[in-house]
C-alpha cells in the first residue's frame, strides 16, 4: 500500500490526524505552556473574578470581568494552536542534488590510474538579487538545495524554514514565514492577559479594603492570598512575554528576524529587507500568508531514476577506443594469463603422474611424495624447466605472456615446459 508524505517525512516533526497537523519534535513542551496559561486563569476566575460579580452594582458589570478573562484566554490558546500546529514555511527537501548546479572542480582532481580525474563539486554559495541588492545564499547539505533568501536550516526540526526566526521550545515549533504573525499575536495577547489578571487582582484587594473601613492592605492580603499570588506570577511573566513583545516590535519595525539580528548584528551588514516602518508592519500583518509548499497527505510517488551525469570536458580517446587502450589490454592479458596458468598446472600434474608410472618402482616412494605434494598443495604447481626446445604444441616450450602482463608487479612469470614423450622413453 502506498504511503503518504507525512509517513516517510525525513524531518523530526510529529504529525497527528493523518498529517493534518504538524508539530515540532519537542511538542510535549506545549503541555507546560498550556498549564502556565490555564491554571492561573482558573485560579483567577474562582478566587477573584467570582467575587467581583457584584462589586459594580450598575447593570452587574462585574460579570464582564469574568467573561473577558475567559474570552481572552480562549483567544490566547487559539493563537498558540495556530502557531504550533501549522507548517512554519518548510522548504521541501530534494531527493538528490540539483544537477543544473553541478560542475567539475579541477582543483580537487583525483588521481586514478595515473590520470587526473576532476571531482564533482557544488558551489557552496550562490548570489541572488533582492530589492536590487546582491544576497549570498548557501547550499544545504541536508536538504540538498540552495536555501532561499532569509531561509535557514533548523537543527532541531531538521528542516529548512523560509524567513526563519527561531525555534521556540514554548510552542514546540519553528517560527518562520507562515506562523510568525500568529506567534507575535500570541505573545502580545499573553502580555495583555497578564496585565489584565494583575490589574483585576489588585482591584479585588482594593475592594476588600473598602468593604471594611480602615482595613489595611496586610489584612486584605490575608483575606485573599490567591490575589497576591496571581499578582506576583503576572509580574514575573510580564518580564518574559512583555520583553519578548517589545523585542519583536523592534524586529518588525526594522524588518529583521531574531536569527538575523543575533547573527549579523556584529557584522554591520546593511539590511536589504527594510522598506520603512509602515511598510514593514504591513508586510507582517496585512499580506496574504503563502500556502504551504508541502502536501503532507499526498501519496508518495516513486522518484524516477537519475540521469547519468556527463562531464563537460572533452572525451578522452582512451575512453572511446577500448581496443586501443593499453590499460584495458593489460586487464585482458591478465585474464588470459590466469586461464593459461590453470591449464598448465592441470597438464603438468597429469604428465608427472604418467612419468611416475613409466619409471617403475625404483623411485616410487620419492615420486609418490612429489605427486602428493603437488596434488595436496593449495597453491600453484611448481615450475618445471627444461632445456629441451621441442614441445608437443610445436612452440618454444614455454607459455609466453604479453610483456604488459609481465610488467605488472602483481603478476609473476611462470614458464612451464611439457617434456615430450620421446625423451622419457
Amino acid at each position: 500500500m502506498a504511503k503518504r508524505v507525512y509517513e516517510v517525512w525525513k524531518g523530526k516533526n510529529k504529525f497527528i490526524f493523518d498529517g493534518r497537523l504538524i508539530f515540532g519534535p519537542d511538542a510535549r513542551s506545549l503541555l507546560v505552556t498550556l498549564l502556565l496559561i490555564i491554571v492561573p486563569v482558573i485560579i483567577f476566575c474562582v478566587f477573584v473574578a467570582r467575587h467581583l460579580r457584584h462589586a459594580f452594582p450598575p447593570h452587574n458589570a462585574g460579570y464582564a470581568i469574568l467573561v473577558v478573562a475567559i474570552v481572552f484566554t480562549l483567544i490566547v490558546l487559539f493563537l498558540l494552536f495556530l502557531t504550533s500546529a501549522r507548517d512554519p514555511g518548510i522548504v521541501p527537501p530534494n531527493s538528490h542534488p540539483p544537477e543544473e548546479d553541478l560542475r567539475y572542480d579541477t582543483s580537487a582532481a583525483v588521481d586514478i590510474g595515473g590520470r587526473q580525474t576532476p571531482s564533482l563539486q557544488f558551489p557552496r554559495t550562490k548570489d541572488v538579487m533582492v530589492n536590487g541588492n546582491t544576497v549570498r545564499v548557501k547550499y544545504c547539505e541536508t536538504c540538498m538545495l540552495y536555501r532561499p533568501p532569509r531561509c535557514s536550516h533548523c537543527s532541531i526540526c531538521n528542516n529548512c524554514v523560509e524567513r526563519f526566526d527561531h525555534h521556540c521550545p514554548w510552542v514546540g515549533q519553528c517560527i518562520g514565514l507562515r506562523n510568525y504573525r500568529y506567534f507575535f499575536m500570541f505573545v502580545s495577547s499573553a502580555t495583555l492577559l497578564c496585565i489584565y489578571v494583575f490589574s483585576m487582582s489588585a482591584v479585588y484587594i482594593k475592594v476588600l479594603m473598602d468593604d471594611h473601613n480602615n482595613r489595611t492592605v496586610w489584612k486584605a492580603i490575608k483575606e485573599s492570598p490567591p490575589s497576591v499570588i496571581l499578582m506576583a506570577y503576572c509580574f514575573i511573566s510580564l518580564w518574559f512575554v512583555g520583553g519578548l513583545t517589545g523585542f519583536h516590535l523592534y524586529l518588525i519595525a526594522t524588518n529583521q528576524t531574531t536569527y538575523e539580528n543575533f547573527r549579523y548584528r556584529a557584522d554591520n551588514r546593511p539590511n536589504v529587507y527594510d522598506q520603512g516602518c509602515p511598510s514593514n508592519f504591513i508586510e507582517v500583518f496585512c499580506t496574504k500568508i503563502k500556502p504551504s509548499r508541502n502536501n503532507f497527505r499526498a501519496l508518495v510517488q516513486e522518484v524516477p531514476p537519475r540521469p547519468i551525469l556527463r562531464s563537460t570536458r572533452e572525451a578522452d580517446p582512451e575512453d572511446l577506443e577500448g581496443d586501443q587502450n593499453p590499460r584495458s589490454k593489460v586487464e585482458d592479458d591478465l585474464d588470459i594469463g590466469e586461464d593459461l596458468l590453470k591449464i598448465s598446472q592441470r597438464r603438468n600434474i597429469e604428465e608427472i603422474d604418467e612419468d611416475i608410472r613409466s619409471r617403475g618402482s625404483n623411485n616410487g616412494p620419492r615420486n609418490t611424495l612429489e605427486v602428493e605434494s603437488v596434488l595436496g598443495s593449495g597453491h600453484r604447481a611448481p615450475t618445471t624447466r627444461s632445456d629441451t626446445s621441442h614441445s608437443s604444441w610445436g612452440r618454444s616450450g614455454s607459455w609466453e605472456i604479453a610483456p604488459e602482463v609481465l610488467a605488472n608487479p602483481t603478476v609473476t612469470e611462470s614458464r612451464i615446459h611439457i617434456p615430450p614423450k620421446e625423451a622419457r622413453q
